[in-house]
């Protein structure tokens, strides 16, 4: 490719690229990315109705207030209507949220222990008896 990049326009190049099978649309490409790079893309231009750092931190006060500690934001925000309080959209609740790694279940859940199955242990004939569901017609078995 490089070689085919370096011909002069007027010499050759359409040959050059049917004998190799490039397409001379690559090589003007591959040569205009030579002699300019590309430049970063410029940076996205602040929002002008965005929320302020300050208003960003009352909302997110207002989140982890413990009246709220159990509902989702959209229940947060048809409350804070009620009262007659408008922050920001439940989306920017959200985005919020996400921004401090909050996005997750909010409710307190309770975790079970690991459950150890029980273990049978007779040291003496008749002490352990068990249910043997592989025996036809419910026989039970002595352990």
């Amino acid at each position: 490719m490089e070689a085919v990049v370096s011909l002069p326009a007027d010499g050759g190049l359409t040959a050059a690229c049917d004998a190799l099978g490039v397409a001379r649309a690559t090589v003007y490409r591959h040569r205009a990315r030579r002699a300019a790079p590309l430049a970063p893309p410029p940076s996205r231009p602040h929002p002008p109705r965005a929320l302020t750092p300050e208003e960003r931190q009352t909302v997110l006060d207002r989140l982890r207030e413990p009246r709220f500690a159990d509902l989702a934001p959209a229940e947060i925000y048809a409350t804070l209507l009620d009262e007659g309080v408008y922050h920001c959209s439940i989306r920017t609740m959200y985005r919020i949220l996400d921004d401090h790694a909050e996005v997750r279940e909010r409710r307190d859940q309770l975790r079970h222990p690991v459950y150890t199955k029980p273990e049978l242990l007779a040291e003496a004939p008749n002490q352990v008896w068990s249910w043997d569901i592989s025996a036809p017609c419910g026989e039970e078995v002595e352990m």
